[in-house]
């Protein structure tokens, strides 16, 4: 499906969901009475809601507090928080007490000094074919 047309799915279940009325004008009106930037018009509202524009991060902002749902589940659904979790998953799995520990010292190191640790751990990966 297109991104575009998801997003807009997204908007309208999220407008009736919070118990607003997924036309262009409620919305404008909401969003306009709690955006700090330029005020958005009517056609821009109404271009979201019909799939042919998806708002800028600073809009999907405020878009997300007026609509009581979190940013990024608004902007890509729901797939992306299984997805992220599922990264972490596959990094919590396979690690223990000591590589923890190292990436933490890895971590506290100045960036120059994660560098050459970063090559080296790269070049023994490639010798070893992982």
């Amino acid at each position: 499906m297109n991104e575009k047309l998801e997003f807009a799915e997204r908007l309208r279940a999220a407008m009736v969901g919070a118990g607003m009325e997924p036309r262009p004008s409620v919305l404008e009106r909401q969003f306009n009475a709690r955006y700090w930037g330029k005020s958005v018009t009517f056609q821009a509202v109404s271009r979201w809601l019909k799939a042919e524009a998806i708002p800028g991060q600073d809009k999907l902002q405020t878009l997300a507090e007026i609509l009581k749902i979190e940013p990024e589940i608004l902007r890509f659904g729901e797939k992306v928080r299984s997805s992220v979790k599922e990264q972490k998953a596959r990094w919590d799995e396979g690690i223990g007490y000591l590589e923890r520990e190292t990436f933490d010292a890895f971590l506290k190191l100045p960036a120059e000094q994660r560098k050459v640790v970063r090559e080296v751990i790269l070049t023994f990966a490639k010798a070893y074919g992982s």
